[in-house]
């Protein structure tokens, strides 16, 4: 199929597979003839569709890259006319991708068209409270690099590092240089060479359902030290407490099960529910109800444009108070 769309927020990964397509159809000693980046533009789509109609020079195949292209959120019907004529008439000695950062508006007929004729590929980040993907994710680029790591390693890296694949593979090359042989990286070498350079919003997640205010205020400052933007904050503590009151409810309406439990919860791997047990062990159903109807609130006046920083602040104080009364009751009791 000659048609590519990559779409998602994972630069690094799509960057990666990007290349690696065009590598697959160039010929080397005709590349410069034949690959043609064209960057967002008025006219950018109209002058891709001409270049991918056009025979490649001497062998191997014509590589067209629209970058950063709107066409799956905004389409004109002249554009979409020509989209209509050209697509299906692209040779096959020709290789059109195109890539954006926004999950396309399947509403659109221009998204309708370009999925029929397009090999489409989503590149969105892992959420990160998704543990068992991110460490799956690490135990596979670990693999690529050549580095061998025990589950400490993994379970270390996937909580440093979270979704953020070029940090982890940069990591994970300064590992293999540092390290001679095939011996496995000692979790005290991770640490030391990777230390927590991005501060987990999951950890964050921890400390509000702890109630300990100083530590989540302190968390909130290095997240956004480290350009964490906070609508991604919120998903990730959304996620998290959504999994908490779910495990919650499950076992107040008396379930044992937990691959039922974890069904209920979206959780991949059903082990993670005794740990959940005991994370959830001490707050009741009703306030961890209450800490969702809170979160939406956060989002919306993020959402609406007011000061994120405080805003932000605000909400997670606010937040471990709910949760911190919980703690100091349960104590008494």
């Amino acid at each position: 199929m000659p048609i590519y769309l990559y779409f998602g927020e994972d630069e690094y990964s799509m960057m990666l597979a990007a290349n690696a397509l065009r590598e697959s159809v160039l010929d080397p000693n005709w590349a410069s003839f034949n690959y043609d980046k064209i960057l967002p533009a008025i006219d950018a789509v109209q002058t891709g569709l001409n270049q991918a109609m056009t025979p490649p020079f001497g062998s191997g195949s014509r590589f067209i890259w629209l970058v950063d292209t709107n066409i799956t959120q905004h389409c004109s019907q002249n554009l979409l006319e020509n989209l209509e004529s050209t697509l299906p008439q692209i040779p096959e000695t020709t290789v059109l991708l195109l890539t954006t950062p926004n999950k396309p508006d399947k509403r659109l007929k221009s998204t309708k068209l370009i999925q029929k004729w397009a090999e489409v590929r989503d590149f969105s980040p892992i959420p990160p409270w998704k543990t068992e993907l991110l460490e799956q994710q690490v135990k596979e680029m670990a693999q690529e690099v050549g580095v061998k790591l025990n589950s400490s390693g993994v379970t270390f890296l996937a909580e440093a590092l979270g979704n953020d694949r070029r940090q982890l593979h940069s990591e994970l090359t300064k590992l293999q240089l540092y390290v001679s042989g095939d011996s496995v990286v000692d979790l005290e070498v991770i640490t030391t060479l990777v230390g927590s350079q991005t501060q987990s919003s999951l950890k964050l997640a921890t400390a509000i359902r702890l109630g300990d205010t100083v530590k989540a205020l302190e968390l909130v400052a290095d997240l956004i030290a480290h350009n964490e933007h906070p609508l991604r904050i919120v998903a990730t503590l959304v996620g998290q407490f959504r999994i908490w009151f779910w495990v919650k409810l499950m076992i107040e309406t008396g379930e044992r099960d937990e691959k039922a439990i974890a069904q209920a919860a979206e959780i991949g791997n059903p082990k993670r529910i005794y740990f959940l047990r005991q994370e959830v062990n001490s707050l009741s159903l009703n306030q961890l109800q209450k800490t969702l109807p809170l979160l939406l609130e956060l989002e919306v006046s993020l959402k609406q444009g007011k000061e994120q920083i405080s805003t932000l602040q605000t909400k997670v104080i606010e937040l471990c108070q709910l949760l911190s009364q919980k703690n100091i009751f349960s104590k008494k009791s």
